[in-house]
């Protein structure tokens, strides 16, 4: 019978996206502030639980983000609702369910986090055969809701905002199973700074305004306006800071199609610093992804959200302009325009600051964290089966686990 680390919180994430993983250091930091005697221990599930399979599956999902994000919208809305369509999609990523017993015997955790909807889909199928009743929260890292998020034996939801729980109380949840806390951040992106230090520090030009333009970790910007025709119709010279993720094929384009730019441009591939960049930026030009527009909320940057993609981000989109938080913009021409408008509009500008700062939830980490505390101190003696005596069985079309070994007692 196994020892378990009684103060182990396990999170676990994919990088399906870079907010996933963001959302699950961002816990990580503050587990360790605020509950030095507990271990969180962060691991990407998803990349190790498919070694193979998971670069293939991230190529088409960006690739599919790219060139057919219609279809991705269309999968969205067919899935959005609890149907047989949507348990069917989501039963094709419960091929885990071994390799999770795997992991749960390895590290023994007081509880398990999850910041992606597949993870906590395979950690509710567990405790639905019986297999483990090791607590689990779920954290969903967009302001919205979606059936892939919600699993009949998830014992907390951590939603990023009222509204995502008014969502989740139309899906019958439980109240007592939702907490409101907001999208966990990181601290760095909670302190206000002095700019100048960061106008030194990365070379830029203290007069002009800027713009800051994000398309995520993978560099995916909507079409149309990162050239330079489009650029230069602006009439006000800017300093732009443009951010390509792990994209270096379009930071490569990019450095040599704007050169001739009447703006001073500042490439940068995927960095750790972007609370810097926001800090030192007027207006940002984003994909409305979850993290992202919590981080830019919690620097109090006014939004532009370019050409959201079908599904989530147009979700997201539709909160944050509601706040008055972010503007949506749709195409180039309407985008140039904002962009000019909001440059000039000072006062437009500091309401948009005014309402990031009244919908923010800077504190979102540290109350979430207190939440998964308090469940774990409430959780007396988890179970799990060990995973080398499983024997995976198929009867029509449901997967059942066959016990052939005791369950190990994990003392809490």
């Amino acid at each position: 019978m196994s020892k378990v680390a009684k103060n182990k919180i396990l999170i676990l994430s994919g990088t399906f996206g870079q907010g996933h993983l963001q959302a699950a250091k961002a816990l990580e930091e503050a587990v360790q502030l605020c509950f030095p005697n507990v271990q969180p221990v962060v691991f990407d599930f998803i990349a190790w639980a498919h070694p193979h399979m998971y670069p293939i599956s991230n190529y088409l999902y960006i690739k599919g983000l790219k060139v057919f994000p219609q279809l991705y919208g269309f999968f969205y809305q067919k899935t959005h609702p609890k149907s047989v369509f949507s348990t069917r999609i989501q039963s094709l990523f419960f091929v885990g369910l071994r390799k999770m017993l795997q992991l749960l015997e390895k590290e023994k955790p007081a509880v398990v986090v999850s910041t992606h909807p597949f993870v906590s889909g395979i950690l509710s199928k567990l405790k639905e055969y019986g297999l483990t009743n090791i607590p689990f929260v779920t954290v969903i890292t967009d302001h919205t809701d979606h059936s892939c998020w919600i699993h009949p034996f998830t014992d907390l939801y951590i939603v990023g905002s009222n509204e995502g729980k008014k969502r989740l109380l139309r899906r019958n949840v439980p109240e007592e199973k939702i907490a409101s806390t907001g999208i966990p951040i990181q601290t760095k992106f909670l302190y206000p700074y002095k700019r100048d230090e960061f106008i030194v520090k990365h070379g830029l030009d203290a007069e002009l305004p800027t713009v800051l333009i994000m398309g995520g970790g993978d560099g995916l910007f909507g079409k149309g306006f990162l050239n330079l025709p489009t650029l230069e119709s602006i009439p006000e010279t800017l300093q732009l800071i443009i951010l390509c993720g792990r994209n270096q094929k379009l930071k490569q384009k990019l450095e040599l199609e704007l050169k001739q730019s009447k703006h001073r441009i500042h490439l940068f591939s995927y960095v750790e610093y972007v609370h810097e960049l926001m800090a030192v930026s007027d207006i940002i030009i984003t994909k409305p992804g979850g993290v992202t527009t919590s981080e830019a909320l919690a620097m109090e940057l006014p939004m532009i959200l370019y050409h959201p993609l079908p599904g989530q981000e147009q979700e997201n989109a539709r909160y944050l302009t509601k706040s008055g938080a972010a503007i949506l913009s749709e195409n180039p021409d309407d985008l140039i325009y904002q962009i000019s408008n909001l440059i000039k509009n000072k006062p437009l500008l500091l309401k948009m600051k005014k309402n990031s700062e009244r919908i923010q939830k800077k504190a979102a980490a540290f109350d979430a964290v207190l939440a998964i505390y308090q469940l774990m101190a409430m959780t007396s003696h988890p179970t799990y089966i060990v995973a080398n005596g499983l024997q995976l069985k198929k009867r029509k079309s449901a997967r059942f686990f066959k016990k052939r070994t005791s369950i190990l007692h994990i003392n809490g």
